[in-house]
């Protein structure tokens, strides 16, 4: 018997050395948090500030986050195995989930925190916390830097890069309910900031969250409704009817297809050229995998006719 081979998902594409360079970069951001929370600890113990050393450690939960957006980047990028037949790539969604489900409980933490402000608050720390909230900004701002491009076509990067921003427009709202603070004696201005970034950070952390939930559940994707790619099946020549119709991510690129095509004739050849000319339709629609299966004149026995999706 002829050894059966399996057909390989996850394949390596001209994107790996962009990948590289991606990666690059990601380990650039994490070096850049890594040391200043480094120099901020150091400088915390010996001038005995207890914010600097606070704001060492938010830091480095952005490294954390970094580092979880690395990994699984690079786990994502592993080839298709015969353990993982449709390979590693849902690393990246797995990764978006953790940095997700971490900006939403920041976000709780900072409304509390906020809340608690209200009721009790807090002495002016005055302009050396001021100054460390540049430093921390001008930090967060690189990071940003780093990683935009890539939180572009990534949830995963996304959910990373969302924690640098929310830090930085922490740094800008330390700085400015500062410096009222100091000035003007307006403390709810730090209330308000905290409650603004809060949002933001919810924000992204539930709609990071709901895409990589949907990816991951086998969703449909958001702009396909299959409805309307099953008549657009139907109006190619030949085909009867189609059925049995399953449209998903892979990942957040790879969009497949699984459905059941009738084709009115017994012709073998001209199921074959049903199938090219469907593929076509698809390809309107961002899939780039497809299993079709020709029926010949009939609905398939259990499928009614005109029922687009039946279950395995």
């Amino acid at each position: 018997m002829t050894p059966h081979h399996f057909h390989p998902h996850g394949h390596v594409s001209d994107t790996d050395q962009r990948g590289d360079t991606s990666d690059a970069r990601l380990v650039g951001a994490i070096c850049v948090n890594g040391v200043l929370s480094v120099v901020q600890v150091v400088g915390g113990l010996l001038s005995g500030s207890l914010a600097l050393v606070a704001d060492a450690l938010h830091n480095l939960s952005d490294a954390g986050a970094l580092i979880i957006a690395l990994v699984s980047r690079r786990i994502g990028r592993r080839p298709a195995d015969h353990v993982q037949t449709f390979g590693y790539r849902r690393a990246e969604l797995v990764g978006a989930l953790i940095n997700a489900t971490s900006l939403n409980l920041v976000g709780l933490y900072l409304v509390a925190n906020a809340l608690g402000r209200v009721v009790d608050p807090p002495s002016v720390q005055g302009w050396p916390l001021v100054i460390i909230a540049t430093g921390a900004l001008v930090v967060d701002l690189v990071t940003a830097y780093l990683t935009y491009r890539m939180a572009k076509d990534s949830l995963n990067v996304k959910a990373a890069f969302v924690h640098n921003m929310a830090d930085a427009f922490g740094s800008v709202a330390v700085i400015v309910a500062g410096v009222l603070a100091l000035r003007y004696q307006l403390y709810i201005a730090d209330v308000v900031a905290t409650l603004l970034i809060a949002a933001y950070a919810m924000y992204h952390g539930v709609g990071i969250t709901k895409e990589a939930g949907r990816i991951l559940a086998l969703g449909t994707p958001v702009d396909i409704q299959v409805p309307a790619l099953a008549d657009a099946i139907r109006e190619v020549e030949g085909v009867v009817d189609v059925h049995h119709v399953h449209v998903w991510q892979l990942d957040e690129s790879e969009r497949s297809f699984e459905g059941h095509i009738v084709v009115g004739s017994q012709d073998v050849q001209l199921g074959e050229q049903v199938k090219k000319l469907v593929r076509g339709v698809l390809e309107r629609y961002g899939i780039t995998h497809a299993t079709l299966e020709c029926e010949f004149g009939v609905v398939a026995e259990g499928c009614r006719e005109g029922e687009v999706v039946a279950p395995h």
